[in-house]
């Protein structure tokens, strides 16, 4: 009983009660007799309810939303529609894919009633009706999907659960608005498997990218040969430039083999060798002079064989051989 209806049925109650009080007992029975009446005919529904009202067996119609009234004993309220959006949550459980992987999924669907006439009289239970085709579609879209799909497409697999449901459920009143798969649950063992896979992917991808990172590193060091061949001053700056950077930190012992000090500036390595020799040369003579003249002689230093002899002897960093 609705608070309208509450309220004037304990007026007419109370009126009458009044009467009684007072003697008159044909009042009061009136009074009461009104209350029980309207308390059974006065129906209210809310603005998102349609009642289907049945007179004696037959459809009078739809009342809703508003205050109406009923006959009692001859009319009926046989259902109370509620044209709001409902949820409701179904799942698939050990469903097979059609690559047979067995697979949970939950689902979720968002519905209405449009017609309370057909809600009421085409179906029992329309609740339970659109639960127990939601769950056999999501089955049936299950063993037709493939796994991958499944997985990586929910999108096309909520909009064709939804034309599925849809097109079913049409026929009792009710409208489907949208149907979201929630979660796909797999086996543990395939999930490893899975696993497994994605990571040789991601292998295969960086080995790839590894292989065409050497190729363009080899094809640079082509050129780069190319060039220091056409330019060997190239080279020699390049090697100083290494040398440089080599030393930069504090505290730092580098052996340099002589011959790659040589490389880096032939030109003034050979005068420097040519100017060492002619001086040694000078030298023997003037030994071979003072020989004759006296019967002292001093060491005579042996000639340098070659231009890192040379140039050792020059620098006076090592011992001539």
């Amino acid at each position: 009983m609705n608070t309208i209806t509450l309220f004037i049925v304990a007026t007419l109650t109370a009126v009458g009660g009044l009467f009684m009080y007072r003697g008159n007992i044909g009042m009061a029975i009136g009074f009461w007799g009104a209350a029980a009446i309207v308390s059974q005919s006065l129906k209210m529904a809310n603005t998102w309810q349609k009642f289907v009202v049945l007179r004696a067996g037959k459809l009078l119609g739809v009342r809703g939303p508003g205050l109406f009234l009923i006959i009692p004993v001859i009319d009926r309220v046989v259902a109370v529609i509620d044209e709001r959006i409902q949820t409701t949550a179904f799942n698939a459980e050990q469903a097979l894919t059609r690559d047979t992987v067995p697979v949970n999924v939950d689902a979720i669907i968002f519905w209405h009633v449009h017609d309370a006439r057909k809600a009421a009289l085409a179906i029992t239970d329309y609740q339970q009706a659109i639960a127990r085709v939601a769950q056999t579609s999501l089955r049936e879209m299950i063993g037709s999907s493939m796994l991958a799909s499944l997985l990586s497409d929910r999108q096309s697999a909520d909009l064709a659960l939804c034309t599925e449901i849809g097109n079913k459920t049409t026929e009792w009143g009710l409208t489907v608005r949208s149907v979201e798969i929630r979660d796909v649950a797999i086996p543990v063992a395939l999930q490893d498997a899975m696993s497994r896979q994605a990571q040789a992917e991601r292998e295969k991808q960086a080995r790839i990218i590894l292989g065409s990172a050497e190729a363009e590193i080899a094809s640079k060091f082509v050129s780069a040969a190319k060039v220091y061949s056409d330019q060997p001053t190239a080279l020699q700056l390049r090697a100083m430039n290494i040398i440089y950077e080599t030393t930069k930190e504090r505290g730092t012992t580098i052996l340099i083999p002589s011959s790659m000090v040589d490389s880096m500036n032939p030109v003034s390595a050979l005068a420097w060798a040519l100017g060492a020799h002619r001086a040694t040369v000078h030298a023997d003579e003037s030994h071979g002079d003072a020989d004759e003249s006296t019967s002292i002689h001093a060491p005579v230093t042996p000639r340098p064989k070659t231009i890192l002899e040379l140039l050792r002897q020059r620098s006076g960093a090592w011992p001539a051989r």
